[in-house]
């Protein structure tokens, strides 16, 4: 989106045009967010492991009808079980990985690219309904490799000089 701002420098108002930074990778913590990743791998942050009871393992859900992927708690010995696990070796932060590969191919998933939605709670099944609007969600590898190209000091090396 582009705004227009008007700043007053003496005495004289002058048209300065900004472009919003849509901050596309980072949600805020606190809300519960699913992403599904390139190639189908499923990250929930804690906000949304948190909502289902912080399961040790998910039975993945499809309504073809509504479009709605669900997660339900399964135990970990479940015939149609997936285990959930934690993304770093401190398994008290970070987000938890499902795998999906699988089950968005199944349910016929574009995951060319990764999304991320907010998730709500159905009956004891998390839900992220596949019509509502999603975030495109940028990889960290990506943005360092990018940064690392374009040499902008973040990760990359200093422009000789």
């Amino acid at each position: 989106m582009v705004y227009s701002v008007l700043q007053r420098r003496e005495r004289r108002w002058l048209r300065m045009g900004f472009t919003v930074y849509e901050k596309g990778s980072a949600p805020v913590s606190t809300v519960p967010t699913l992403t599904i990743q390139k190639r189908g791998l499923l990250s929930m942050n804690r906000a949304a492991y948190e909502m289902m009871d912080s399961p040790d393992a998910v039975e993945l859900l499809w309504d073809a009808d509504r479009r709605v992927i669900g997660l339900r708690s399964a135990p970990v010995d479940g015939p149609n079980s997936y285990p959930v696990r934690a993304q770093s070796a401190d398994s008290s932060k970070g987000p938890l990985l499902i795998a999906g590969s699988l089950f968005t191919r199944f349910i016929g998933l574009d995951t060319s690219e990764a999304k991320r939605w907010v998730p709500q709670m159905e009956q004891g099944v998390l839900c992220v309904d596949l019509n509502k609007p999603h975030q495109r969600a940028a990889s960290n590898r990506s943005k360092r490799k990018t940064a690392t190209e374009q040499g902008d000091g973040a990760g990359g090396t200093a422009p000789a000089g």
